[in-house]
């Protein structure tokens, strides 16, 4: 009696159901990293600073852009209702540290009246944005 052998099959790994899995990863990190950046304003030209430091993420930030717009955390707003609006933002922090990101090309007159209408609000800690050379 002769028993029929049978064909030695090379084993081969299907590697394609691990490539659609480090995909679907890949895409996830790349999703949730989008979401966790933090702008903390609207883009402007800052203008360049030698002793620029470094803060901490601020709670609030007031942006100038180059035609005067003034903006609250990405918000059209006026001068005049700044400190009000920065007030009901503030609720219950005694402390706040507001940022203003102004245009290089802002005029500086107006860059220190929103800077003025700020320092009205009790317990506001004013920076201004730059950025390195």
């Amino acid at each position: 009696m002769n028993i029929p052998e049978e064909a030695d099959d090379i084993p081969q790994i299907n590697i394609v159901p691990m490539i659609d899995v480090i995909f679907a990863i890949l895409t996830f990190f790349i999703m949730s990293s989008l979401f966790l950046t933090r702008s903390e304003g609207l883009p402007v030209n800052l203008p360049k600073a030698q002793t620029a430091q470094s803060q901490q993420q601020s709670k609030m930030a007031v942006t100038v852009d180059e035609k005067g717009n003034v903006f609250l955390n990405r918000q059209p707003i006026t001068v005049q209702e700044l400190p009000a609006k920065v007030k009901a933002a503030m609720a219950n922090n005694s402390e706040a540290l507001v940022v203003v990101n102004a245009d290089e090309k802002v005029p500086h007159g107006q860059v220190i009246t929103v800077m003025d209408q700020l320092r009205t609000v009790q317990g506001v800690k004013l920076g201004i944005a730059t950025r390195r050379p």
